[in-house]
């Protein structure tokens, strides 16, 4: 057989030659090996995809827990966590009608750790890019410190804030505060008063929050972000807004040292708009106070000079030992005790009651105190809370001050406004109870309705007192000192007063005065009392500088502006002429 046909019978043989179980023996391995291969590929793929599971589960878990810290992580880079009571809550002040007087916007302040800073020299001069009045030499030391925490700046803004992170130092990082917003500025400032860096009030009603339990709550870090009740205060800020333009046009018009005043419901005691300049902007207290820090309005005591003639006249009056008709003989001095009492414009001759009123007799008026008596007369400004601390939310109230020992001489000066001295503010409360009826009401600065009024209303006058007032009051405003205070339909009734101002417990020599109008509108049916002051002026309308010329005028600019805000309707005849009051 020849070498090819061998190689043919091979291969023959070969390919139809079959295992044991009939298939061909080739074909059993080949079909052993595939189901081999097909297991292992469905394994790797089950790896895979328990593989893929558990990596995906773990991104979400590590995606949802950056979510987490992006919602409720402070604005932090460090390690440091938050101080809960910088976010605290303070709730919003807003006047009777609503509009906000202050409130709470959130901002950042700057901090560095110092174990953290790298390069210290670095550190500083980047900041002081952003930041440079920062303190060299202060901040040097804080971020050298052994401490593990300094505050750099407090109260960044949002931009200032964006720049320091764009540097990228190590180990500074911010905390988020709250900071205080008082969109009235300064005209509402002696009122609401402000707070500290730390957010806690030091001043006006800002402070007396804090007093009834704010301020205790924080300490023991009971507070929390949570929005609270704003605080509703009596003020109008419309009103409040004018006064405080008037005082400023004012001082700089009649260039005093201050000026103050107060519209006051007489019916509930509701403080409506109060002032005292200069004063200070509550939103940057510390660089634009100076000369504002004090509140002449209720933290400072003057003689309020021939406005106390109001009270010495309803006292005699109210007595029953002088009426309306009665005259004294205002000819001649008061000589007593080595000290000479006259007329500042004398008439010499007898007056009556309101001749004594118009022309600001202090002969007339001394002589109607002396026959109430020196214990009458006591008794009554005390019936009037005029020697005693006015009681008030305002934390900032200073007592007035009076002789240790009433003798005669004290009961004269006091009669015509010298030898007592009072806060403006009391004054008008006083006044108010005059024109009310003859019940007093301490003044607040919170809402108070009249029944609220009524139930703690203390009757201190006969009404009969207060209707013999109001005659004496309009008849000063029409004939004597307080023309200028008159507004056409609106029926101003008032008492000039031209004190002697008191340095250092020594009347002045260089001829200073106190002026100070209290007057009431309208006066034939009193809604308000408006009582103003100016301190030293220098001048005053037609160049004279006692009361009638600045102190009245200031009262009637105040209702001309604020009577359409108020409510209060002129009354004009049908030929369009003011109707005036008569008795």
């Amino acid at each position: 057989m020849s070498f090819l046909s061998r190689i043919m019978d091979v291969k023959s043989k070969a390919h139809f030659s079959h295992g044991g179980n009939g298939r061909p023996a080739g074909a059993t391995a080949s079909t052993a090996f595939q189901g081999h291969r097909k297991r292992s590929a469905s394994q790797a793929r089950s790896r895979v995809a328990v593989i893929m599971a558990v990596f995906g589960i773990a991104y979400c878990v590590v995606g949802g827990r950056l979510v987490q810290y992006a919602i409720t992580a402070p604005e932090s880079v460090s390690s440091i966590g938050p101080a809960d009571h910088l976010l605290a809550s303070r709730p919003d002040i807003v006047d009777r009608n609503g509009e906000i007087l202050a409130t709470d916007i959130r901002t950042v302040s700057l901090y560095a750790e110092p174990h953290k800073i790298v390069d210290v020299d670095e550190a500083l001069e980047q900041l002081r890019t952003v930041l440079p009045e920062l303190d060299s030499k202060a901040t040097y030391r804080k971020l050298t410190s052994k401490s593990r925490f300094q505050w750099l700046q407090r109260q960044l803004t949002p931009k200032q804030q964006s720049r320091i992170l764009a540097l990228g130092i190590p180990g500074v990082g911010f905390r988020p505060e709250k900071r205080r917003f008082y969109p009235s500025g300064p005209a509402s400032a002696h009122i609401v008063g402000y707070v500290n860096i730390d957010n806690r009030g030091i001043a006006g009603m800002e402070r007396y929050i804090d007093n009834q339990g704010l301020a205790d709550l924080a300490a023991i870090g009971m507070t929390s972000d949570a929005k609270l009740e704003p605080v509703r205060l009596s003020i109008d800020i419309r009103v409040q807004s004018m006064l405080h333009d008037v005082l400023t046009e004012s001082m700089a018009k009649y260039q005093a040292e201050a000026a103050g005043a107060v519209v006051l419901d007489v019916h509930t005691g509701e403080v409506l708009a109060m002032g005292s300049v200069p004063n200070y902007d509550p939103n940057n207290p510390a660089e634009s106070a100076k000369d504002g820090w004090l509140n002449r309005m209720t933290d400072g005591t003057f003689e309020m000079g021939s406005t106390f003639k109001t009270f010495t006249t309803a006292m005699a009056l109210d007595s029953g030992k002088v009426k309306l008709t009665d005259s004294f003989d205002a000819r001649y001095p008061i000589r007593i005790g080595g000290f000479t009492i006259k007329d500042f414009h004398g008439k010499h001759r007898v007056l009556t009651v309101p001749e004594i009123f118009q022309y600001s007799s202090n002969i007339g008026t001394a002589k109607m105190a002396d026959i109430v008596g020196i214990p009458g007369h006591k008794e009554f400004l005390t019936r009037l809370g005029l020697l005693s601390k006015m009681q008030t939310e305002l934390p900032e109230v200073k007592a007035p001050t009076q002789p240790r020992e009433w003798k005669k001489i004290n009961s004269i000066t006091i009669s015509f406004g010298h030898g007592v001295s009072t806060t403006p503010l009391q004054t008008a409360v006083a006044g108010a109870a005059l024109m009310n009826g003859g019940k007093y009401l301490p003044p607040t600065f919170l809402p108070r309705s009249r029944d609220e009024a009524d139930a703690m209303a203390q009757a201190v006058v006969k009404p009969s007192t207060g209707e013999d007032m109001k005659f004496l009051l309009r008849w000063n405003a029409m004939n004597g000192s307080g023309k200028r205070a008159l507004v056409p339909g609106f029926n101003v009734g008032g008492k000039t007063g031209t004190a002697d101002k008191v340095v250092n417990g020594r009347y002045a020599k260089n001829g200073l005065n106190f002026n100070a109008f209290l007057s009431a509108f309208p006066i034939d049916d009193p809604q308000y009392v408006v009582l103003s002051f100016i301190d030293a002026p220098k001048t005053g309308e037609g160049g004279g500088r006692t009361a009638g010329l600045n102190a009245a005028p200031m009262v009637g600019e105040i209702i001309r502006r604020s009577a359409p805000l108020l409510g209060v309707k002129p009354k004009f005849g049908e030929d369009g002429s003011a109707l005036l009051v008569s008795y």
